[in-house]
């Protein structure tokens, strides 16, 4: 049996019911796994949390020793050094690696770490050190297949409130998040409505997206991009930037863009979706292939070569 336990900065509050809701998804995808045992610790974001979360990590697991202990964003990584592991790992998110404070504290707890992940494989290569880079595997957490699923369009509609018949377009992520670029959503859209996820409890998310004509990820940037998965799993049309997974995950899908941001191209594309009463896309085998599931096995499979590694000293 392995005893893992995971250590996240991103616990919910009642103002972001949606945060770190990717992670306990992976736990819980981790958990249905044979052979292991998987803890999770959450903890708020902020630099007074760090200090408080190592100290409750010391005092809850003081006696205590996991086989492995997963660090999920950089900063999360330090407290969790709390806890006696056979192994340590990290998986990087995105801005642990890209705000210019939080990559120094992440670069300067790498070198504690057994395993180290990234969620895709161009934030691997943003990692600071070539040696970092080397030894990184991309390691996401992939869509939960149960929860996200195609419904009824005007069955959404109904229980979320909103008109029936009127075309909606979705901007799968909090608007005041600058890397998002609701601005751009706001362009392309224009006069048709836009909803927004910003505060959303994670378990009515496949309702907002399924009452949508379509989702715009218009971002300048992603660590991963779970929002164009979590569509392409309600079978609801996409347009994506080519940035982190977008363009593997919309590769060879008819009825989806993933394009460079230009307001015109975007609502042209969007034209046919917004005319017809439920346009869908076959999306679901696309995000098929980064299920929660199957992010967990690979998971699963690198604790086990780290562990193995660790056992041999190596």
């Amino acid at each position: 049996m392995v005893r893992a336990l995971v250590v996240s900065n991103m616990l919910p509050d009642l103002g972001h019911p949606e945060r770190g809701s990717f992670v306990r998804d992976q736990v819980d995808a981790l958990r249905h796994l044979d052979g292991l045992q998987v803890e999770l610790y959450e903890f708020p974001p902020g630099g007074n949390a760090l200090r408080h979360a190592f100290l409750d990590l010391r005092r809850r697991y003081g006696g205590k020793r996991f086989e492995v202990v997963h660090a999920h964003f950089g900063l999360s990584a330090w407290p969790a050094l709390a806890v006696r592991a056979r192994a340590r790992a990290l998986t990087v998110h995105g801005t642990d690696v890209r705000h210019p404070r939080t990559r120094q504290a992440t670069r300067a707890v790498l070198p504690f770490m057994d395993l180290l992940g990234a969620v895709s494989a161009s934030l691997a290569g943003e990692l600071p050190g070539r040696a970092a880079r080397r030894r990184t595997q991309v390691l996401p957490c992939g869509v939960d297949l149960d929860r996200f699923g195609a419904l009824p369009r005007k069955e959404a509609r109904l229980k979320l409130g909103l008109e029936p018949d009127r075309p909606y377009l979705l901007f799968p992520a909090d608007p005041t998040r600058p890397s998002k670029r609701y601005d751009r959503a706001l362009e392309v859209a224009g006069e048709v409505k836009l909803l927004t996820l910003g505060g959303i409890d994670p378990k009515e998310v496949p309702l907002w997206i399924n009452a949508a004509n379509a989702v715009l990820v218009p971002s300048e940037e992603e660590g991963f991009g779970l929002a164009v998965l979590e569509a392409l799993a309600c079978e609801v049309p996409v347009l994506a930037t080519p940035v982190g997974v977008h363009a593997e995950a919309l590769d060879g899908l008819q009825g989806v863009l993933c394009a460079p941001f230009d307001a015109a191209s975007w609502r042209a594309a969007l034209a046919a979706h917004l005319s017809s009463e439920d346009p869908r896309v076959p999306g679901r085998p696309h995000a098929a292939r980064f299920s929660a599931q199957r992010m967990a096995e690979r998971v699963a499979g690198a604790w086990r070569v780290a562990l193995e590694r660790a056992g041999n000293g190596s």
